[in-house]
């Protein structure tokens, strides 16, 4: 019950990212073996990399190009 409160408080905090990796850490088995630091870092990570790939859809949304720009294309 604990974990779901947890999730729910990232949820509110708008921290989705945080939220969801703290949801994959309770389903993988393996992840226990980690240190609090180690976990905790994991969780930052995906919530910045959540908070990037937001921002980037968003300005790509924003850009109004013609068609569908992707870094990957640049020759």
């Amino acid at each position: 019950m604990l974990n779901q409160q947890t999730i729910h408080k990232l949820l509110v905090m708008r921290l989705n990212g945080m939220a969801d990796a703290f949801r994959q850490q309770l389903e993988q088995p393996g992840q226990g073996n980690l240190s609090f630091e180690e976990r905790f870092g994991l969780l930052v990570d995906r919530q910045w990399d959540w908070k990037e790939n937001r921002a980037l859809a968003r300005r790509l949304r924003n850009s109004k190009l013609r068609t569908s720009a992707s870094v990957e294309d640049i020759d």
